[in-house]
């Protein structure tokens, strides 16, 4: 997305909604006072949940105020970390892991896919604004590999048409389920089999 776009959509003003204001004030409880700004980080999640995904310049300024800290400094950690998104990325943020053991197992056709039914490009909202995609480090489930991350779900064990289907569920806003498309449980062995032998 062009920094014309980003600007056009950034918000005036932001605060939290009175449930969230009642979260940050219990998360602020999690710290002495004279330490507040230890919240930073829980708050800028918090933000960005409530921002479909992303934290506008309002938001940063927000939160400073809120902690008393200055505003750079909640832009420098919001900039630092990658789980913090400065920009729309729509309902569904799709991070692909194109880590090693990802690659081996074919994450390369997992980007195809979302070249193709997203946005040839990482970081481009798809037209009709429902998800964008970008490629990731490690994600930690490796053994379910190839895998990707959706806002909150882990999508493992993929492949094409596994993939293409999953994509398309997030593009008509009906998202199937997180987990493993072979149906296994966690990083259980695939059927329940342990050395060839049903273990179920």
């Amino acid at each position: 997305m062009s920094i014309k776009k980003v600007h056009d959509k950034q918000p005036k003003n932001f605060e939290f909604t009175s449930e969230n204001l009642e979260t940050a004030n219990k998360i602020l409880n999690n710290y002495p006072k004279k330490n507040k700004k230890s919240a930073v980080m829980p708050l800028l999640y918090l933000a960005q949940k409530q921002n479909n995904n992303w934290i506008p310049l309002a938001a940063l300024k927000y939160i400073g105020k809120f902690l008393s800290m200055p505003y750079i400094k909640v832009y420098e950690i919001a900039t630092f970390y990658t789980m913090y998104n400065l920009a729309p990325v729509g309902k569904y943020f799709i991070q692909v892991c194109t880590t090693s053991p990802c690659l081996l197992r074919g994450a390369g056709k997992i980007v195809k896919s979302c070249q193709n039914k997203i946005s040839q490009n990482q970081n481009e909202v798809s037209e009709n604004g429902m998800c964008s995609w970008t490629e990731v480090e490690c994600l930690g489930a490796c053994v379910n590999a190839p895998m990707m991350q959706v806002n909150h779900g882990y999508y493992e064990d993929l492949d094409s048409e596994s993939v293409d289907k999953i994509l398309d569920s997030f593009l008509k806003d009906n998202p199937i389920k997180p987990g493993s498309s072979r149906n296994r449980t966690n990083t259980a062995p695939e059927n329940n089999k342990i050395n060839g032998v049903n273990n179920a």
